[in-house]
């Protein structure tokens, strides 16, 4: 018999987005002919030289623990990675870790209950999870369609109580793929240092960009001591399943990352570090090239979207996904929309709810897949709306 669970595992919601995943996986092994935009995740294969360099220190033997901060040559060249961005970090200020793992220690060292967090809606679902595991209590400020999807400074200054501790920024976001643009950031920058408060800024797509320019938000003057930046490989380099990623702050802020991180995970995969350190020091054709078939995807997509009655679209200048609109044409909820698109035209999207009360509305498309998948996909979608 299944014992009953803590009262913060059920505080917390499911994984929207690995919901509709699994449901898809167990279609496609029963033989159903399923086109997926439910996952963020690039369809290219890892670059030769990353996998090339993993099995070199496989067969030097490379197999064991390694330091729980990092292998130094990865956190130095993280580092560089970092200050490109204009980030004033040193080796000392890295912490190799999963992205996902980063975001979720830092709920847990910086947050206490009864602390409250700003965090945009439609959002990524995983960072209300760690507010509640961390007993904290999330603050949802709402993006709007009619401005691109950006977080407005007043909306997050007039959420702010005594209570506020926290401010989650991810740019380019998922799921809308906007990119927040300089004097945004540095309006919220101000905002974070009138009130006193850390910013968790997620930047894993920050390479993914097609139009604007990524603005870190730590390497504005005073606010790297008090921002935790995460990034990691997964996206730019196709490296989802090898989870590498990291968080950039103050010596003293990743020193406090670093004894959850001896407590859990204890490091990253050994061998997995060493494809790292090539991903980040050798040729970066590869990934360049990814990101241009990305933009190619996404423009084709937002033309065949454009065809469709009942649904509107912002441009995303960054990521890969779509946050289309429906309309009051479309009579569904965004859940009962993606239920009946995946039983009916055998289409996986991601309901716009499971990003956050405003995505009630919309529903997520992940264009990394192939145009030839796009164009059959969204004509499905199409040929079911029209028959609504």
């Amino acid at each position: 018999m299944a014992q009953k669970v803590s009262k913060r595992l059920q505080a917390i919601p499911v994984s929207g987005t690995l919901a509709i995943s699994n449901i898809v996986s167990q279609m496609k092994a029963e033989g159903i002919d399923i086109i997926s935009f439910s996952m963020g995740e690039p369809d290219f294969v890892t670059p030769a030289n990353v996998i090339d360099a993993c099995v070199d220190s496989l067969h030097q033997g490379f197999t064991h623990y390694t330091p729980s901060m990092g292998v130094p040559a990865l956190r130095e060249a993280v580092a560089r990675f970092e200050r490109q961005d204009g980030i004033p970090c040193t080796t000392g200020d890295v912490l190799i870790t999963p992205t996902k793992q980063a975001i979720f220690m830092t709920a847990l060292a910086f947050l206490d209950p009864g602390d409250e967090v700003i965090l945009p809606d439609p959002c990524w679902v995983t960072y209300e999870a760690v507010i509640r595991l961390a007993g904290a209590k999330p603050v949802y400020v709402p993006l709007r369609f009619e401005q691109g999807f950006v977080l407005d400074p007043a909306v997050v200054e007039a959420a702010v109580t005594p209570k506020t501790k926290m401010i989650i920024i991810n740019t380019p976001s998922n799921p809308t793929g906007c990119v927040l643009p300089a004097d945004t950031i540095k309006a919220l920058a101000e905002i974070a240092e009138r009130h006193d408060l850390i910013v968790l800024s997620d930047e894993i797509y920050e390479k993914v960009i097609y139009e604007g320019k990524h603005t870190s938000i730590a390497s504005l003057p005073g606010m790297f001591d008090r921002t935790i930046t995460v990034s990691g490989l997964s996206k730019t380099y196709a490296m989802t399943g090898w989870r590498i990623g990291w968080a950039v702050s103050s010596e003293d802020n990743i020193r406090s990352l670093n004894k959850l991180q001896s407590h859990s995970v204890t490091c990253c995969v050994s061998f997995a570090q060493q494809g790292a350190v090539e991903a980040l020091n050798g040729s970066q054709e590869v990934p360049q090239r990814m990101v241009a078939e990305f933009r190619k995807r996404r423009d084709l997509a937002l033309d065949l979207l454009s065809e469709i009655h009942g649904i509107e679209c912002c441009t995303p200048q960054g990521a890969f996904y779509l946050f289309p609109k429906f309309t009051t044409r479309v009579p569904l909820k965004s859940v009962q929309l993606a239920k009946d698109l995946l039983v009916k035209a055998r289409v996986a999207v991601t309901p716009g709810s499971a990003f956050g009360p405003d995505g009630e509305g919309f529903f997520r498309i992940s264009y990394a897949t192939s145009e030839e998948q796009i164009r059959e996909g969204l004509d499905r979608v199409k040929q079911y709306l029209a028959n609504l």
